[in-house]
């Protein structure tokens, strides 16, 4: 076996014995992933997967930044190709330097793959490369690994996309007018729109303007086109927007003022200061138009995206090259909570790569304003160790209740059973060192194993 069946739970036998039979009762709940970045056009055409170079890693970051690291360049895994020139040789370069991913995350969920879905039981490696290629290649033609059937076969109950305003969500028309009963949502991610660093700002704003036949070069002609595209979302069950700015910081400016910086990083004669204080506003904009409309707002700060500028340069976002900063919470996140943190009607779950503010602000905040959730450990801390370091600095002030379970934020499909499954597991290993501690009971601990699984997510994402 590539996955031993008490992976993740305590080695010690008593209590390792209660985080099994918690494990039991959540192990088949259907799965809720209410944040990822997979993509819509799979389900749309429900056409099978090309090869296991295609599916696996060229879409995960996670794999293809651990190989950069070790000097294999993106080149060689052709990563930004549309088509793969040859596939089996990017699939043995990853296969050969399997070994890199020994005690990572990537690796849990790789191997529950593996095993799981394409019943190989030998370790990956330069060795068995072929095996593995030819294996999963030819199950990957078979009816029963068709994307629809997948996500089926996954128990998925709800999965979101992550999208442009400015896309034409046509694949999320096309899976609805087909009469597939599954519930994949988009998820309103405006930063195009709303981050004047973000590549082509202005002409963005103008094809707001021209999908929205708003006016948008106006700073009430912006709003009003913002408001009508989230409801376009919406009426195709969007629930939830999210915001991946460089900080949490929150403004609250007058209408004149913001209208004034509109206009001024609009025309592209604004600073770096003053392109910070419009992303600000915009988080601020965003959470009174989330308290019209109802939708969920994830905040996602503290990344410094593209840091490799050359990477960025030649193959454009997100290939990897992302790293935490230091985040304020406190300070930055005021103005909003002044104008809504009292707000019940209003829900904002944040998001860190910052541990050090576990303790310190992300739970005594949401310990206190009825807006704030907390979202799980997100991206480097997705990892068995990250999520038990969360759990143990956050609960004993923001308890259970102000989580929002798990959500695996991830482009790789497959992985999304092997992520909840690692979650479910560390949440298990949680709560039963609680109840060998006396400090839960059993069935208290049970409740909040489903909670953490399935209802907690339900509930705050509103589905």
């Amino acid at each position: 076996m590539l996955i031993h069946q008490d992976r993740l739970f305590p080695a010690e036998a008593s209590t390792r014995k209660i985080a099994k039979a918690l494990y039991e009762q959540v192990r088949t709940l259907p799965i809720v992933s209410p944040h990822g970045h997979t993509q819509a056009a799979w389900f749309a055409k429900n056409e099978p997967f090309p090869d296991p170079a295609k599916l696996f890693v060229q879409p995960d970051h996670y794999i293809y930044r651990m190989l950069y690291s070790q000097g294999i360049s993106l080149e060689e895994l052709e990563i930004g190709e549309p088509e793969l020139l040859d596939a089996r040789r990017v699939w043995r370069i990853f296969a050969r330097h399997y070994y890199l991913f020994r005690g990572t995350p990537t690796r849990l969920w790789l191997d529950f793959a593996f095993q799981e879905l394409f019943g190989l039981d030998q370790r990956l490696s330069e060795a068995t490369a072929d095996v593995y290629f030819d294996t999963i290649s030819e199950q990957l033609r078979a009816p029963e690994f068709l994307p629809r059937v997948l996500y089926e076969r996954f128990n998925l109950e709800v999965l979101a996309t992550t999208d442009s305003p400015l896309d034409s969500l046509d694949d999320h028309k096309t899976i609805r007018e087909s009469n597939w009963k599954a519930r994949i949502l988009p998820t309103f991610r405006p930063d195009p729109v709303v981050d004047p660093e973000f590549a082509g700002f202005s002409e963005n704003i103008a094809k707001l303007a021209e999908k929205t036949r708003e006016d948008a070069s106006t700073w009430t002609g912006y709003l009003n086109a913002l408001r009508k595209t989230r409801d376009r979302f919406r009426e195709l069950g969007c629930t939830a927007t999210d915001h991946g700015h460089p900080t949490a910081r929150t403004a609250n400016l007058s209408s004149a003022a913001a209208a004034e910086l509109f206009y001024r990083v609009l025309a592209a004669n604004a600073d770096a200061q003053q392109q910070e204080l419009f992303r600000a506003q915009m988080l601020t904009e965003m959470a009174q138009m989330s308290l019209e409309d109802g939708l969920v707002m994830q905040i996602h700060p503290g990344s410094a995206r593209n840091h490799n500028r050359k990477l960025y340069e030649q193959y454009g976002r997100d290939v990897g090259a992302d790293i935490p900063m230091p985040t304020n919470y406190v300070t930055a996140l005021r103005p909003l909570l002044d104008q809504f943190g009292n707000e019940r009607g209003l829900t904002i779950i944040l998001f860190t790569l910052d541990e050090s503010t576990y303790s310190r602000e992300l739970a005594p905040l949401a310990g206190h304003y009825p807006c704030l959730r907390l979202g799980p450990p997100w991206w480097f801390h997705d990892s068995p160790e990250g999520m038990m370091r969360f759990r143990e600095r956050v609960t004993e002030t923001a308890g259970f209740y102000n989580m929002v379970g798990f959500n695996d934020d991830t482009r790789a499909f497959l992985s999304i059973p092997g992520r909840h499954d690692l979650a479910r597991r560390v949440d298990c290993a949680f709560l039963a060192k609680l109840v060998a501690e006396h400090r839960l009971d059993e069935d208290e601990a049970l409740e909040v194993a489903q909670d953490l699984a399935y209802r907690l997510v339900k509930q705050a994402y509103k589905l």
